[in-house]
């Protein structure tokens, strides 16, 4: 299977089926501090913050989805031009598709967004075939990114049919591209979280920004699964529904151990107030995907900016009605 052909077949997978996973992403245990007597004024309640240098609406940012196809750049436009509008952060999906046939043109991410922050997208594994330093450089080149992201998803690909599976000596890899590269490097998973000993190795190694991507979200064995049909692939893939470490557990113990790195928190955030709790475990910034998906495949622009303004009132209500966050 062509990779066209399996992204087209993600995003179709995605829209109709049930691809979540079996555990829920931890906010459960959480539960916000109702303050009575907010002593300010909602409408003058600010909730912008800074990311990557420039100055956003709101902590949230539009996660990597897709790219690539006809269908996947629909998609990304819609994102784009939404994330334009609201001056969130977007990131966009893998662009080996990109990288791997020069016949195809990326969209033209600045004249469609603006000066919104910007992130690039390759899976870390691909430093192990045959993708360097020059490669990364020309996916942050080919849309004008302000960060690189490195994908960790050694789950998805061992589903995978052919999936890339060396995953050896990456480590050493990233310390090097980390050293002298233009712009900062991020890891994030892709929905089976990074664990506080896997931080440790990523701060070591000189990486700017964690994107946690938590259990909770989209399942990929799930979705490679189905990708991949017959009983085999999904007897294969079943168990590992509830596969993962919660979203707000890796945001919890990341940020305990490292008060100083930029960190992401995604991974099944479908509320705002999810994010103000993601925010009060010490989230930077909140990752959603999933949840906007239909109205990027399946409406326009601004059936995603409606989604999104949903999220940032339901966070801005949540942090102006909170005083302080404990475990139940």
């Amino acid at each position: 299977m062509t990779i066209a052909a399996r992204k087209n077949n993600h995003i179709e997978i995605c829209l109709r089926k049930d691809v979540r996973s079996k555990l829920t992403n931890g906010f459960e245990r959480y539960r916000l501090i109702h303050n009575a007597l907010p002593e300010q004024d909602f409408g003058s309640f600010k909730i912008e913050t800074e990311f990557l240098g420039k100055t956003v609406s709101a902590p949230f940012l539009i996660s990597s989805m897709t790219g690539g196809t006809d269908y996947g750049e629909k998609i990304n436009r819609n994102l784009l031009e939404a994330a334009g509008t609201l001056n969130l952060p977007f990131a966009i999906g893998s662009q080996r598709i990109y990288l791997s046939d020069p016949k195809l043109k990326a969209l033209p991410v600045r004249k469609i967004a603006g000066n919104i922050p910007i992130l690039a997208n390759i899976g870390a594994v691909q430093l192990n075939y045959g993708y360097d330093r020059d490669f990364c450089l020309r996916a942050v080149e080919m849309i004008e990114a302000d960060a690189l992201i490195l994908h960790l998803n050694p789950l998805q690909e061992l589903i995978q049919n052919s999936g890339n599976t060396d995953f050896s000596e990456l480590l050493p890899k990233i310390r090097a591209l980390c050293r002298d590269f233009p712009v900062p490097v991020a890891v994030k998973e892709v929905g089976w979280g990074i664990s506080e000993t896997t931080a440790e190795k990523l701060v070591d190694a000189g990486i700017s920004i964690i994107d946690a991507a938590g259990a909770g979200g989209t399942s990929w064995s799930k979705v490679e699964s189905l990708v991949n049909g017959g009983n085999y692939s999904a007897k294969l893939a079943e168990p590992f529904a509830y596969w993962g470490i919660p979203t707000a557990e890796c945001i919890e113990k990341i940020h305990k151990k490292f008060p100083d790195i930029c960190l992401i928190a995604s991974g099944g955030i479908t509320n705002g107030v999810d994010a103000a709790k993601a925010r009060f475990l010490g989230a930077d910034l909140c990752g959603t995907a999933a949840v906007l998906l239909p109205a990027a495949a399946e409406g326009t622009a601004d059936n995603v900016c409606e989604e999104l303004r949903c999220l940032i009132e339901q966070y801005k209500i949540a942090m102006f009605l909170s005083s302080s966050i404990e475990r139940v």
